[in-house]
């Protein structure tokens, strides 16, 4: 039986670059992750499962955010013997570059339930606004004097 596995392409590819198998301890998965505008500010949900809130940075530099965590398994020597191992352990790491148009100065970040939210402000410069338009009283048709 045949099953669609969207992520095996990739896995083979990240096997050819990195020269090692997608998912073990040395070349993790990716971060999966949600961006959305709500309101007057971006949210980005990132998955970080049993990753230790200690280990996870957030960092803006130069119009990037940089999100890094570490999530670390049993030893070997913790373990008697391994019966299967199919959860990885390594590094994570994901860069969004930001617009102008972002406030970077009060981006907040909060780490629950292996979630990690990351709310990012549009600055005020961006935010929409309406225009008022003015109108003058002068009259649009020539005048006329007389002599």
């Amino acid at each position: 039986m045949l099953r669609f596995d969207p992520f095996r392409d990739l896995d083979r590819l990240t096997e050819q670059l990195l020269g090692t198998p997608a998912g073990t301890q040395r070349a993790p998965r990716f971060m999966p992750m949600d961006l959305y505008r709500a309101g007057d500010a971006y949210v980005l949900h990132a998955d970080l499962p049993g990753v230790d809130p200690g280990s996870v940075d957030v960092a803006v530099d130069n119009g990037t955010l940089t999100i890094r965590a570490e999530r670390t398994l049993a030893t070997d020597e913790e373990v008697k013997q391994w019966i299967t191992s199919e959860r990885f352990a390594g590094s994570y790491l994901r860069q969004l570059s930001l617009g102008d148009g972002i406030d970077a100065e009060h981006i907040t970040a909060d780490y629950s339930n292996g979630v990690l939210t990351v709310t990012i402000p549009v600055a005020e410069r961006a935010k929409p606004r309406r225009i008022e338009v003015a109108s003058s009283n002068r009259s649009a048709q020539p005048r006329v004097t007389s002599s």
